[in-house]
């Protein structure tokens, strides 16, 4: 039985009354459940149809309006004032060369492909690439994707795109909201993943043996082992040489560290990276379950002549629901424990750090730990975003709430075990000396 049928056939045996108003509501409920994967796609979302105000959105409108400029250069293009004018540091280099993205054709481990990354906005560059690419996290829309044209001499401004990238960007892979991915392959010579072996979706609840296949790492970890710096030699192997890649803080000898921005592809910067990624596709996920649940109990209260502010059980649930994988992302709930101590090669750990922003005892979310963990304080630094910040308000009072059933907690819990008394008391210190959020005990 599918989505469709079953909402329809509920609706006519419940409530025969009033059939023009519950036919209205069948209408638009099929509309968005049909296909879940489209449902970003329906009203009040209509991703492809809406206006971005995303970062990349707004600088293409200075772009256009002739209140900013793009500088070239020859080694890399428009890259580097691109950088400067999204202010997304260059410290956060990451190099990836499995051929995953776009520009597959000039992707290899011999050129791989840059990644740069702020709190908002992603960047992707390749050599001699006919365009740079660009992603976002708009506030309503969730990812958004452009490319910038690489041609000199052009007053180039970036250019959405949306069912192209939406192939991969808005599946399963992303919860099937617009969004991000951090994919580990096992590349062979050319770059090419041996689907064979199959992939893995990565963030810090992975098993740290299945990270970062198809990418270059640099940086210390120990006795740790990932996927990362090498690639299968020969087309039969079914295992990566793990140990040949292992606390490599040097790229010189396998690629042309020269034609980038920086010779890193810093191991910290990595860790950041596939936990953003995480919390952004699950902010994005909030927002639109959120506005969706808005929008069908506006309908079935107004359809059924209810209050309406009326609340069934199945809104309670879904309105629940979306908070609950906001605050599970936010506090890092699953995130395996490090057994080794991590050191990045580049200056990425000790900028992030500074950013803040900190409380009265100088304490900050972008404190590293590095010894058994990502952070010194687990609570995502992303809960000072404009995406988290906006989430539609019937989400917030419940993240707000759990959050406080939480981090009041006098003991540790079995949903979060990770958490110690101490960093439940240290992040809701944190949390309320430098947000809004409303954190006080539950009665």
């Amino acid at each position: 039985m599918t989505p469709t049928l079953t909402i329809s056939l509920f609706c006519r045996s419940v409530f025969p009354a009033a059939p023009g108003l519950i036919l209205t509501a069948v209408a638009v409920l099929q509309s968005s459940t049909a296909f879940a994967q489209l449902d970003f796609e329906q009203a009040p979302i209509r991703y492809s149809e809406s206006e971005a105000t995303d970062r990349v959105h707004q600088l293409a409108k200075h772009l256009s309006e002739g209140t900013a400029t793009l500088k070239w250069d020859n080694a890399h293009g428009y890259l580097r004032s691109v950088l400067k004018e999204l202010d997304v540091p260059v410290s956060s280099q990451t190099l990836v060369f499995s051929k995953t993205s776009l520009q597959v054709s000039r992707i290899s481990p011999r050129t791989p492909r840059a990644v740069y990354f702020n709190d908002d906005v992603y960047v992707g560059w390749v050599q001699q690439g006919e365009v740079i690419e660009l992603s976002a996290a708009d506030v309503r829309l969730g990812g958004t994707f452009y490319t910038l044209a690489q041609s000199e001499g052009t007053h180039p401004v970036p250019q959405r795109e949306t069912s192209r990238c939406l192939q991969c960007h808005g599946s399963s892979h992303t919860r099937r909201v617009p969004g991000h991915i951090v994919r580990s392959v096992y590349p062979e010579p050319s770059g090419l993943p041996a689907f064979r072996l199959g992939t893995h979706l990565t963030d810090e609840t992975s098993p740290f043996t299945e990270r970062w296949g198809g990418w270059y790492v640099t940086g210390t970890h120990g006795d740790l082992r990932h996927m990362g710096n090498v690639f299968l030699v020969d087309p039969k192997d079914e295992e990566l040489d793990v140990e040949d890649g292992a606390n490599l803080t040097d790229l010189s000898a396998r690629i042309d560290v020269s034609r980038y921005l920086s010779p890193h592809s810093d191991i910290v910067a990595l860790l950041v990276l596939q936990h953003q990624v995480r919390m952004h596709n699950a902010i994005t996920a909030a927002n639109h379950a959120g506005r969706l649940t808005e929008r069908d109990m506006e309908v079935m209260n107004r359809a059924l002549e209810r209050d309406p502010g009326y609340q069934s059980e199945s809104t309670e649930r879904r309105f629940q629901s979306a908070a609950t994988k906001v605050v599970q992302s936010l506090l890092f709930q699953g995130e395996l424990p490090l057994t080794s101590a991590i050191t990045g090669s580049s200056p990425f750990a000790d900028e992030f750090s500074q950013r803040g922003p900190f409380d009265d005892r100088n304490r900050s979310l972008r404190t590293f730990d590095l010894q058994t963990r990502l952070f010194r304080y687990p609570c995502s630094f992303l809960v000072y975003s404009d995406a988290f910040q906006q989430l539609p308000p019937e989400v917030m009072k419940r993240i707000e709430k759990q959050l406080s059933q939480v981090l009041n907690r006098p003991d540790s819990d079995d949903d979060y075990p990770h958490l110690s008394v101490d960093d439940r008391r240290a992040i809701r210190e944190i949390l309320q000396a430098t947000t809004q959020l409303s954190l006080n005990p539950i009665p």
